[in-house]
C-alpha cells in the first residue's frame, strides 16, 4: 500500500502542470486585460478576460495581494513571494495626427457649403491618444457651421478595432482663400521681378486689404516699391514699372517736329518709368520742361509744350 501511494505521488509530480510565472511588465495590444497578460502558463483559463484595460498611453499596476486573489480564483499555480510582487500593464498609444482630424472635417464643411479651396484652422485642438496599431475611423457626427463668419463646431467620432470609441468636440474656422502669386524669397525694395521670384500659393482672403496681382504676368517685369517677405502676396500699389531714368541722371532730350529732329542734354529732376512724364532741366537754356520717358536715360519733349519754369527762374532751381 505504501509503495502504491508513493508511486502515485511520483506519477502526479511527473505529469503535473508547470507552475505559472508572473509577468512583471506587459504591453497590451487590446482594450481588455486577460489572465495571460498577468501570468505565463496560466492554464486553461489563460484567455479569460479579467476586465477593461487602460486607454492608449495608460497604465495599470496590479499589486501582490490582488495577484494572489486572481491566481486563486482562476486556479493558477502561483503564489506571491513577497509584497513587492506586482504586474505593470502598459497600453501603447500615439497622438491622433492633425490631418486625421482635418480630413473628415474638410469633407463635412465642403458638403455644408464652404467656399472652394478654403483653409481649415482648429482652435485649441488637443489630440487624443489612440492605439498605434489598426486602422482608425474618424467621422463627423455633428456639424454646426456659420457660413457668414466661417466658424464651425464639430463632434468627431474616433473608433478602431482595438480601442473604445471616443467622441471629440472641436471648433475652428474655415477661411476662404485665393490662389495668388507670392514672393518666393525675400525681395529687396527696387527689385525688378522675374518669373523665378514668384510662386503660386493660396492666401487667406481676410488678409487681403488692397487690390492684388492675380497672375504672375501682372507682376513679372515690374519693380517693387517696398521689401517683400517669402509668401507675401503682391499688392498692385506696391508694383511700378522699372525706372528708366533716375533722379539727377543726365538724359538725352529729343524734340521731333515736321521734318526736323533735335537732340540735347538735360538733367532729370525726378525718376520715371517708360511712358511717364517727368521734369527735366535743359542744361543749355536752364529752363525746366516736362518730357516723356522713352528709354534708358532718354526723354521726348513735346514741340508744343511750354517750359514749366522759365530760364531765368530755372537758374535758381537747386537739384539735390
Amino acid at each position: 500500500m505504501r509503495t502504491l501511494t508513493l508511486a502515485a505521488v511520483v506519477l502526479c509530480l511527473g505529469t503535473g502542470a508547470e507552475a505559472a510565472t508572473l509577468r512583471n511588465a506587459t504591453s497590451l495590444a487590446a482594450p481588455v486585460v486577460r489572465l495571460s497578460d498577468l501570468f505565463d502558463d496560466a492554464g486553461t483559463n489563460a484567455d479569460r478576460v479579467l476586465g477593461p484595460g487602460p486607454g492608449p498611453g495608460g497604465r495599470i499596476v496590479v499589486e501582490s495581494a490582488q495577484l494572489g486573489a486572481i491566481a486563486r480564483q482562476f486556479e493558477v499555480d502561483w503564489r506571491p513571494v513577497s509584497s513587492g510582487d506586482r504586474a505593470v500593464l502598459d497600453r501603447p498609444g500615439r497622438t491622433l495626427r492633425l490631418e486625421e482630424a482635418l480630413e473628415p472635417i474638410r469633407a463635412a464643411l465642403a458638403d455644408a457649403g464652404a467656399p472652394p479651396g478654403f483653409e481649415l484652422e482648429l482652435t485649441d485642438f488637443v489630440p487624443p491618444l489612440v492605439p498605434p496599431e489598426g486602422k482608425l475611423r474618424v467621422q463627423v457626427t455633428k456639424l454646426d457651421y456659420d457660413t457668414t463668419a466661417g466658424r464651425f463646431g464639430a463632434t468627431l467620432s474616433v473608433a478602431g478595432e482595438t480601442m473604445t470609441p471616443l467622441a471629440l468636440r472641436v471648433v475652428g474656422r474655415a477661411e476662404e482663400t485665393a490662389e495668388l502669386p507670392v514672393a518666393a524669397s525675400r525681395l529687396l525694395i527696387g527689385t525688378v521681378l522675374r518669373a523665378d521670384d514668384l510662386r503660386m500659393a493660396r492666401v487667406r482672403v481676410s488678409q487681403l486689404h488692397n487690390e492684388m496681382a492675380r497672375r504672375p504676368d501682372e507682376a513679372v517685369g515690374m519693380q517693387i516699391r517696398r521689401q517683400m517677405m517669402p509668401g507675401q502676396p503682391l499688392a498692385v500699389s506696391d508694383l511700378t514699372r522699372p525706372a528708366l531714368v533716375q533722379r539727377n541722371a543726365t538724359v538725352l532730350m529729343q524734340l521731333d517736329t515736321a521734318g526736323l529732329s533735335l537732340t540735347g542734354q538735360g538733367q532729370a529732376l525726378e525718376a520715371g518709368a517708360a511712358g511717364e512724364r517727368i521734369r527735366v532741366l535743359n542744361t543749355v537754356s536752364h529752363a525746366v520742361i516736362e518730357a516723356e520717358v522713352t528709354g534708358l536715360n532718354r526723354v521726348r519733349v513735346d514741340p508744343d509744350g511750354t517750359p514749366i519754369i522759365a530760364a531765368a527762374r530755372a537758374s535758381q532751381v537747386v537739384v539735390r
